[in-house]
């Protein structure tokens, strides 16, 4: 099924509300997840139609591949964008693992070299989105290599996406920068800047910067 892109929605004249940053926030998951449910129902619609039998294998993979990649967002929205209130440390080999699975899904590659023994919810908020984000940058593929290091009282994120086309859009830069939406859409912009938010209220701070086929995040959390 077609993966129909968020649309273009015009800017704010001030500052987003808080409504207005969680309802940009509920249609990107929606988006996320609309597409590999939707394919799941798609795989239910030809096991059940007595005219394609001979479609059954294929509806089998449809269904077993979609429910994969929609567990892996769901699994990976959980911390990246819900409160995950039992948990105010993770274990980076488990965050590793829930990038991974959305990078199962992408044409890029995930490279995790995350150093530190553990950390805490904005920075395990940062990995996953920053991570995402650098998949995202390497539309036809290349390496997203994260990283973070313990600094006595920070943590230091250092995310890099390399590729042939490597690039990043205007929104997701302005969203960053903690700027109101402008021009592009919500859906990207959104997510720039729900990390602009957390690690503000955390005490940290977010750069960008793009480069030819290079595009790089680095990020300070207090630990």
């Amino acid at each position: 099924m077609t993966d129909t892109p968020p649309q273009t929605v015009p800017a704010p004249k001030g500052p987003p509300r808080t409504a207005e940053v969680a309802a940009y926030l509920a249609a990107r998951m929606c988006h996320d997840f609309i597409s590999p449910a939707s394919a799941i129902v798609s795989g239910l619609d030809l096991l059940e139609d007595p005219s394609a039998q001979d479609m059954r294998e294929d509806a089998m993979n449809l269904i077993a591949g979609s429910a994969r990649k929609l567990t892996d967002l769901l699994a990976f929205s959980r911390v990246a964008f819900g409160a995950s209130a039992s948990a105010e440390t993770f274990d980076p080999r488990e965050l590793e693992k829930l990038a991974q699975g959305v990078f199962n899904h992408m044409r890029a590659e995930l490279d995790w070299q995350v150093e530190a023994p553990a950390v805490n919810k904005p920075a395990a908020r940062a990995l996953m989105n920053l991570a995402q984000m650098a998949g995202a940058a390497l539309p036809t593929g290349g390496t997203a290599r994260i990283r973070a290091v313990a600094q006595e009282a920070t943590i230091a994120i250092a995310v890099e996406a390399v590729g042939a086309k490597a690039r990043l859009r205007p929104e997701v830069l302005g969203g960053l920068r903690g700027e109101p939406m402008g021009e592009g859409l919500h859906g990207h912009w959104v997510q720039a800047y729900y990390v602009h938010l957390f690690l503000a209220d955390a005490g940290g701070r977010i750069f960008a910067d793009v480069n030819e086929e290079k595009v790089t995040f680095a990020a300070t959390v207090p630990a």
